[in-house]
């Protein structure tokens, strides 16, 4: 039976990473660190290294509620501290009277440098504060580059991890049940619409499934998948329960209030 078989086509080459990875280590005796994943990529690495009895794995996203988190596979005899994660706290503030800025205008700026999604964990904005876990690697490249967020100039310092003030939100959970986990379906339920509704935004590029836009109404969907809907917020498929006598899928939703 192949592994691969339980996971998306285009989930294969994180798949491959993480495979090649644990036997690197297996063979080196050097821990290896990820990228900072999405709770998708999470769960597909919790699966992976699950089962393992020669290695060891931890996640951190730099605060213990983190949505984003790196991961680290190191051999058993490895001690894994917090420092092993290379991820660092950057802090800047801008002048909240004169300038709004949200979450987006925030990841546009980096985009537009060509810093990659990967490097970037958790971020919070408001209240004249922006903050953001990155890996260490690119910290001294973000001071020397990012000075302007949509016209606010900054300037970042590294502080420490426990200043991080994550903004406030608050997640409805619901259980529902569905006649597949196509995203058109998940869609449907999760924001309250009918299934043509949801079919017409999937198809207008509204929808995005792991940050990423997707446009195929029949997606199929898996547990952890983060969703979200332009102008309605985000939601997330947070378990997949098994099917019911009727064969119908039992599942859990999460959308933002």
């Amino acid at each position: 039976m192949s592994i691969y078989q339980h996971y998306r086509e285009e989930e294969r080459p994180f798949i491959d990473q993480i495979l090649s990875w644990m036997e690197q280590v297996e063979r080196q005796y050097q821990p290896r660190v990820t990228d900072f994943l999405d709770p998708r990529e999470q769960l597909i690495f919790r699966q992976l290294l699950g089962g393992q009895t020669e290695l060891q794995w931890s996640l951190s996203g730099g605060t213990e509620k983190a949505e984003r988190k790196r991961g680290i596979i190191a051999p058993l005899y490895d001690s894994i501290t917090p420092g092993d994660f290379s991820i660092e706290l950057l802090e800047a503030t801008y002048p909240e009277k004169f300038v709004t800025l949200e979450h987006r205008d925030v990841m546009g700026s980096f985009l537009s440098l060509g810093i990659d999604r990967k490097k970037l964990g958790d971020i919070s904005v408001g209240e004249g504060v922006i903050q953001l876990f990155t890996t260490s690697d690119i910290t001294t490249y973000i001071r020397a580059n990012l000075v302007v967020v949509k016209r606010a100039k900054v300037t970042w310092e590294s502080v420490d991890p426990n200043r991080f003030r994550p903004e406030e939100v608050e997640w409805v959970t619901s259980e529902t049940t569905v006649s597949s986990l196509r995203l058109d379906a998940i869609i449907k339920e999760l924001y309250r619409m009918s299934r043509q509704q949801a079919a017409e935004r999937i198809q207008k590029g509204l929808v995005k499934v792991n940050f990423k836009t997707v446009e195929d109404v029949s997606f199929q969907l898996a547990e952890g998948d983060l969703l979200s809907l332009r102008g309605m917020g985000r939601g997330k498929l947070a378990e997949v329960k098994g099917t019911t006598k009727k064969d119908k899928q039992r599942i859990t939703l999460e959308k933002l209030k």
